[in-house]
């Protein structure tokens, strides 16, 4: 039997803490816990943990400064922050941190524990693509999470390599937005929902010469994307 993967939360909110220990538990995850940001990150120095919830408001250090230490402890280790903000800068910045996604408050357990499955869905895949791929002047390691143009190394979060990924293992072929959302984030389509989009936009940030007129990652207008290496 396979070990059950390991879920860090670090919030200091005991409600939520034990209705996502429940919940994630119930699913067969093994589940530690922190109230503190320090604390936190001393259990992931311990434990290497598989995935990391970490809300943005702790009593002793904010998530911002957690989320940048935790990610010079693993670069790829995926971490969701959970927000009550609502405001575009707030989550950018936990983003430019090093967070791969975020998760506002009052939020969904279902919506949580069925991106924490499609995070080991995808972890777990067959290997249908190379560890090292060109995409135009880019250079991208799928196994270090990493991104070179012209000389430039960049650390990519676990979602823009799984979203490269997956756009990589069906180059040239559109992929739907659909498809995408629940391949690789474990979520359903909606109107509002602009993940993909917001990714994508990132992505062409760091790889195309020129983001504005992308040649690499093409938009297949209502439907989806698609990769051109």
């Amino acid at each position: 039997m396979a070990p059950k993967k390991t879920i860090l939360i670090i919030e200091d909110e005991p409600h939520i803490v034990l209705g996502l220990r429940d919940s994630l538990e119930f699913e067969g995850f093994r589940v530690l816990s922190a109230g503190k940001g320090r604390e936190g990150i001393a259990l992931a120095r311990a434990e290497n943990p598989d995935a990391i919830v970490l809300d943005l408001m702790l009593p002793d250090i904010n998530g911002y400064a957690v989320c940048e230490e935790l990610r010079r402890l693993n670069a790829v280790v995926p971490i969701l922050m959970l927000t009550a903000r609502s405001q575009e800068m707030d989550k950018i910045r936990g983003l430019d941190a090093g967070a791969d996604d975020y998760v506002t408050k009052p939020f969904s357990v279902n919506e949580l524990i069925a991106r924490m499955r499609a995070i080991f869905r995808r972890a777990a895949r067959q290997p249908g693509t190379p560890e090292v791929m060109a995409i135009g002047e880019a250079q991208v390691s799928f196994t270090a999470h990493t991104l070179v143009v012209r000389g430039h190394e960049q650390q990519l979060s676990f979602y823009e390599v799984e979203l490269l990924r997956l756009l990589a293992e069906r180059a040239g072929q559109p992929v739907s937005r659909d498809e995408i959302l629940s391949k690789v984030w474990g979520l359903e389509a909606g109107p509002t929902n602009r993940t993909v989009d917001n990714f994508i936009v990132k992505l062409r940030k760091k790889i195309e010469l020129h983001a504005e007129k992308p040649q690499h990652i093409l938009t297949v207008y209502g439907f989806g994307y698609k990769l051109v290496p």
